[in-house]
């Protein structure tokens, strides 16, 4: 088993790791707008969702896995009014792949948050 970080704060106050590989599976943990390098979190809901996608990306090349290898993604949302706003985003970095999808409309833990995605990969 291979456990991957960011280096966010959040991963060592809060005891989980950003992905977890476990032979062919890559379990990414939920990825809010974030730009870990600086802890820089954009205002608006389609930018958090490109510093997803960007985290999201690397975390599955640190393991060995693709963007295309997704094959489950959960978009938690804090208001369904973004979701117009979102979909783009979600479009463009998935389009092609269409995973299997869920989306909640739900509090994240940060006022700032607006979106967080968790995906799933499989290499096989």
């Amino acid at each position: 088993m291979q456990r991957i970080s960011t280096g966010s704060p959040f991963e060592a106050t809060m005891g989980y790791s950003r992905a977890v590989v476990k032979g062919p599976w890559c379990f990414v943990s939920g990825v809010t707008g974030y730009d870990y390098a600086t802890m820089v979190m954009p205002e608006d809901v389609a930018a958090q969702a490109r510093n997803c996608f960007a985290t999201i990306g690397a975390v599955l090349r640190q393991g060995g896995f693709a963007m295309e290898d997704i094959v489950r993604v959960q978009y938690t949302l804090c208001d369904a009014a973004l979701v117009e706003a979102l979909t783009p985003e979600l479009g463009a970095a998935l389009g092609a792949i269409r995973p299997a999808a869920t989306m909640v409309i739900a509090g994240l833990i940060r006022p700032e948050m607006k979106v967080e995605i968790e995906v799933t990969a499989f290499k096989g």
